[in-house]
């Protein structure tokens, strides 16, 4: 048996941070995350590359920016990962369940790959590729040998009540079809058969689909979070109306395009609201179970003997706060998530929280360094001086970058960057800026951008912006010819 450190990754989409009771949350019900956040490192101000789905992920994957690796939207094809540094350094490499990889049927670098993406949205191909094609993944398949399909938009917007719904539908379907308990099961699967001593050692991720939208519990898990006083943001006309273009007409496409059966009102009322949260948060509870159920099976198969887990999420979910759903802006409840590490060593099992600025994709090279495999020209930083000592500062600002695409759009490409105090919100191409001093207004309410008070500070963060930028690209825009 291999002396190297199993390795286990596990990624939910779209899960925001305060989805966690041991991170400060009394409402929420994760025994399972609790675990892992009382033995292991936290991490409060981990902030993705880019708030969507496959240019967060691909940063991670790569160690890289979208702009670098060029994974600037969904659909875009995937360069090199390091997960093939793994499989040459002498890992299994295991993916069961979400990876959203393009194109979905290559292995990315993963020895297998049990494929579950998106609980809406097969097409193989972008309908702008000219190619358009439905994918049948490995849930698809269960679901068809079932007599089931997948529950597609019309399923749930052709409802009477649809608009009323903001998103939550329950679980119409067996409870083992639903796609999280369908992904946990099958990471259950391959555990059970995996030799009792494999040779190599193991690289897993577990990407579970939800809780992304549709917002769709079995519905038994729902009942506490109704019954719970949930603290939601309020959104007013004011905020709405002075925001910057760009996130207005992302607002005016939530509404037409009902992104994941959400047929999106800014102006639900609380009790709308408070069932979409209610019914967001079950997902949560749901995916928590899940992972408690594959850690019990991975200990008794001994492979957390010698063991790291990683949980997170590639981005949050705005949940109607700033009268938004979903991703695509740079608020914090789009992209602040959740990370936390934990060791098997009984020497490094205490809770532990490390509050400075980190980026996502440093989980990359934090695994690389646990394989004991040399990081390639990545941008990424190992987050292990962290886990030795929490009050490590790894970096002194943080980035996010999205560029237009069939939603956010009205701008060229939209960056953030932010240090412990103030975020910065630049969008390109439109003049527009938005400034928040989070010390005073955590909840990013109001924008000083053009208080004469707070000058030095955007314009010490646009000129950290601009650095970063020409940086980032005149060093490593090369990296794939390279590697």
């Amino acid at each position: 048996m291999s002396q190297r450190p199993n390795i286990f990754l596990f990624i939910t989409d779209q899960q925001r941070y305060e989805t966690i009771q041991a991170l400060g949350y009394p409402h929420m019900q994760t025994p399972h995350l609790d675990r892992l956040v009382r033995e292991g490192t936290s991490f409060s101000q981990c902030h993705v590359n880019s708030p969507s789905c496959c240019p967060s992920r691909a940063s991670l994957f790569t160690g890289h920016f979208p702009h670098n690796n060029g994974v600037q939207r969904n659909n875009d094809p995937w360069p090199r990962t390091w997960t093939e540094d793994l499989r040459e350094a002498g890992y299994y490499c295991v993916n069961v369940g979400k990876m959203h990889a393009d194109p979905y049927t290559q292995s990315h670098g993963f020895h297998e790959r049990f494929i579950v993406e998106n609980k809406q949205r097969r097409l193989a191909e972008p309908l702008w590729s000219g190619n358009p094609h439905v994918f049948d993944d490995d849930w698809d398949k269960a679901l068809a040998a079932h007599g089931y399909d997948r529950p597609e938009k019309p399923a749930y917007l052709n409802l009477p009540d649809a608009k009323d719904r903001q998103g939550c539908y329950e679980w119409q379907l067996p409870e083992e079809l639903h796609s999280d308990v369908f992904t946990g099961d099958l990471a259950k699967r391959w555990i059970a058969k995996a030799p009792a001593e494999m040779e190599e050692p193991v690289f897993l991720q577990i990407g579970f689909p939800g809780p992304h939208g549709p917002y769709d519990p079995i519905e038994r898990y729902a009942e506490h979070y109704l019954e719970q006083d949930l603290d939601i943001l309020p959104v007013t006309d004011e905020e709405m109306d002075s925001q910057p273009r760009t996130i207005r007409s992302l607002r005016e496409r939530f509404v037409e395009r009902c992104p994941d059966s959400v047929a999106f009102d800014p102006h639900a009322t609380p009790e709308q609201r408070h069932r979409q949260r209610a019914y967001y948060l079950a997902n949560v509870t749901m995916i928590d179970e899940q992972i408690g159920e594959i850690m019990a099976a991975l200990e008794e198969k001994g492979m957390l003997d010698n063991a790291m887990v990683i949980f997170t999420s590639d981005h949050g979910d705005c949940l109607g706060d700033h009268g938004l759903i979903e991703k695509w802006s740079m608020y914090d409840s789009s992209v602040r998530v959740p990370l936390v590490i934990w060791q098997s060593d009984p020497a490094q099992q205490r809770q532990q929280q490390v509050d400075g600025v980190v980026q996502w994709y440093d989980v990359g090279p934090t695994i690389l360094e646990t394989a004991g495999v040399e990081p390639k020209h990545m941008e990424a930083r190992s987050l292990h001086p962290c886990l030795d000592d929490p009050e490590h500062r790894v970096r002194e600002y943080v980035y996010s970058v999205h560029a237009p695409d069939f939603m956010l759009q009205d701008a060229k490409y939209v960056y953030m960057v932010r240090d412990q105090r103030y975020k910065l919100i630049d969008y390109r191409g439109t003049g527009e800026v938005q400034l928040f001093d989070l010390q005073d207004d955590p909840d990013e309410i109001k924008d000083v951008s053009q208080d004469p008070q707070y000058e030095s500070e955007r314009l010490r963060l646009k000129g950290a912006l601009d650095d970063w930028l020409c940086d980032s690209i005149s060093e490593y825009a090369g990296w794939r010819l390279a590697s």
